[in-house]
């Protein structure tokens, strides 16, 4: 049964997902948000119907091993057969600094080494088009086939047979052979050297990178497996950084909850930079401000949506495809998200809390400065207006519109940080304009979000329901961690939306009617906010439960079924995995202490 207990490869460009058994079953070029020419992930295999997927076959196969080389993101599958003959895949994207910049190609490289006795083996390579409409069409040279899709042609350059790869008939291996997908040229030099020099340099690349970060003395793998994630789903031309690889993962099954994910939210990306930037991954952080300065200053008048493509251009609508069946046949799958077109005001506060960081951190090349200050004043007056009007909120219902008290903070938040930018440029008049409305804002909705008959803040102004965003109000400072309404609010939420050890997102009917799996962020605010109250041996040992429930390869999708722990929703999900850093960041004893 499929499942995702897949392992993620990928180089900012291109992004893969590769099943325990080498199967590649998703891939869209020829970039994140585009056609997933690999797309067995989302579809039901039948006689008829057997294609979208690139795999090893080993005959007689009796079971496997994987795992990733040591601070990469390249992927190691062994196969052995019932007599004990071993193949090795090694799965990546290349990506290394060359001439000056970064080297990523829309480019898969699968080397295949015989590693102990006679295996024998199918190479079977069968690219799909139009969202998994039919297989592409197929031209063929001495060394390379031509896959050619509706909107990329893909060419596959090896030192295989072409005849074994187009027949798909079995033969044995007998040293190393090397298969590089990727775009419509031809390929300079040996095939073998080439990928031979690929897995090398991309190895150093990536443990480069890491020996770089600030990581906290405990949890060391699994925070430099979920910051290698998250700098996978970053886009190194744009700078944008997707929420997720895939699209129409269900959150639970048979719920029509199966939304595109391959997309920027403004909300989602403040978090990835944030979380980076707190292990020392400047760069990221670089590349993304100037993407969001550049939606900033194509916005007339302020009026950010939610939701943005890799370029910085409108999410297409959002619309059914019926040539795709789905996630264990559990449909439908969606192109595009109707969030684009929702009215959500925590957007002011997400787009101006990443663009703060411009002014302060000084390890920027590029320093944020009046120019940018006020685009950002047009962000701010928009949430000044709006902190008290009813939206769609952080959960994106598209029935319901209320004043949601995450969405109320986020617009107080915008306006705070704009007053302590404004005074860092020595800007007396603007810093105190916006810390009078800032502080307006802050006191209306201290006085609407706490409801002294349940003792609680509340997920809605004068409402009466808590949701999991209001365990997220200290980490944006709105309000202190010892203020003893926090308190109060963690325990209730703790008694009203906590299934065995995750919580939910809220418990009340939507638009799809109830939910039943846990959202996993929301445990890991949870976690947080245990430790901000003092209940820092209850947080790490829950912590300890929730890392438990990461898949083979250390990576979360966005929610778990509580009960059985069983993942589910699009994946690798951003969210999750900065969830894990930020948790393990608090709760880990420092370097000093346990030296």
């Amino acid at each position: 049964m499929t499942s995702l207990d897949l392992a993620l490869i990928g180089n900012g460009t291109v992004g893969a997902l590769i099943d325990p058994r080498g199967e590649i079953c998703w891939t869209c070029f020829p970039r994140f948000d585009g056609d997933p020419m690999f797309c067995s992930l989302l579809d039901v295999r039948t006689p008829d119907r057997n294609f979208g997927y690139a795999t090893v076959d080993l005959l007689d196969f009796d079971h496997q091993e994987q795992h990733y080389l040591e601070n990469t993101p390249i992927l190691v599958t062994r196969l052995y057969d019932s007599r004990g003959a071993c193949v090795e895949i090694t799965d990546l994207a290349p990506r290394f600094d060359q001439h000056g910049r970064v080297f990523c190609p829309m480019m898969l490289v699968r080397r295949i080494c015989r590693i102990e006795g006679t295996p024998r083996i199918r190479l079977i390579v069968r690219p799909a088009t139009g969202y998994g409409e039919r297989r592409t069409d197929v031209t063929n040279g001495s060394h390379h086939i031509r896959y050619i899709g509706d909107s990329v042609v893909l060419r596959l350059t090896t030192d295989a047979s072409i005849t074994a790869l187009l027949e798909e008939t079995p033969f044995f291996l007998e040293n190393t052979i090397t298969l590089m997908i990727g775009p419509d040229e031809t390929l300079q030099g040996s095939v073998s050297e080439q990928g031979y020099r690929f897995v090398e340099n991309t190895t150093e690349h990536w443990r480069e990178w890491v020996r770089n970060l600030a990581i906290p003395f405990e949890w060391q793998e699994a925070v430099i497996r979920a910051a290698i994630t998250l700098k996978l789903n970053t886009c190194e031309d744009t700078g944008a950084i997707v929420a997720a690889m895939t699209t129409s993962i269900p959150e639970a099954a048979h719920t029509q909850r199966n939304w595109d994910y391959r997309y920027c939210w403004l909300r989602d990306a403040y978090f990835v930079i944030h979380a980076l930037n707190r292990l020392g991954a400047t760069r990221t952080m670089e590349r993304y401000m100037r993407w969001i300065a550049n939606v900033i200053a194509s916005t007339p008048g302020g009026n950010l949506e939610p939701v943005y493509n890799i370029s910085g251009g409108p999410v297409p609508d959002e619309r059914v495809i019926t040539t795709l069946p789905g996630y264990r046949g559990m449909g439908p799958v969606r192109v595009g998200n109707e969030a684009h077109e929702q009215v959500q005001h925590d957007v002011f506060g997400s787009a101006i809390l990443a663009a703060t960081h411009m002014f302060f951190d000084r390890r920027l090349a590029h320093r944020g400065d009046t120019v940018l200050f006020h685009h950002l004043e047009a962000l701010g007056e928009r949430a000044a207006a709006l902190f008290d009007q009813p939206d769609a909120g952080i959960w994106e219902f598209r029935g319901i519109a209320r004043v949601h008290t995450f969405s109320s903070v986020m617009c107080w938040a915008a306006c705070d940080r704009l007053a302590r930018i404004a005074a860092h440029l020595q800007l007396a008049d603007r810093a105190d304009y916006w810390r009078e409305r800032a502080d307006r804002i802050h006191a209306e909705i201290s006085a609407r979000s706490w409801n002294e008959s349940i003792g609680s803040l509340v997920s809605v102004l004068d409402g009466d329901r808590l949701d999991a965003s209001l365990l997220h109000l200290t980490d944006v400072s709105f309000v202190a961690e010892d203020d003893p309404r926090f308190a109060a609010t963690v325990r209730t939420i703790d008694r009203v939306l906590r299934r065995g050890d995750f919580l939910l997102r809220y418990d009340e009917r939507d638009d799809f009617g109830y939910m039943d799996n846990a959202f996993l962020v929301c445990t890991f605010w949870y976690i947080n906010a245990l430790a901000v109250i003092g209940e820092r041996q209850r947080a790490r040992e829950l912590f300890e439960v929730v890392l438990a429930r990461r898949n083979q390869h250390g990576l979360f999708a966005e929610d778990i079924d509580p009960r059985t722990g069983e993942q589910w929703g699009n994946f690798v999900q951003t969210y999750s995995m900065v969830g894990l850093i930020n948790c393990a960041l608090r709760l880990s004893i420092p370097w000093d202490e346990a030296m």
